[in-house]
């Protein structure tokens, strides 16, 4: 039974994340030859400031970025 662990930063729909889960057990399906019914999808959402990228969170680097348009 496989089980896809992903983590988001927050923000998505829920329509995003229906979609997010069908392809990816699709992919699962047709890259490890198991049934649908056997994939385990669990998304995560994790706030901006808790998502750090090049020593910054995301919420700083968004304020930047908005601050420079």
């Amino acid at each position: 039974m496989p089980i896809v662990n992903i983590q988001l930063i927050e923000g998505r729909t829920a329509e995003q994340k229906e979609a997010l889960i069908e392809r990816v057990t699709a992919a699962c399906v047709e890259s490890i030859d198991c049934t649908p019914e056997s994939v385990r999808i669990l998304l995560s959402d994790v706030a901006t400031q808790d998502f750090g990228v090049a020593g910054e969170s995301v919420t700083k680097r968004r304020a930047a970025k908005d601050a420079a348009s």
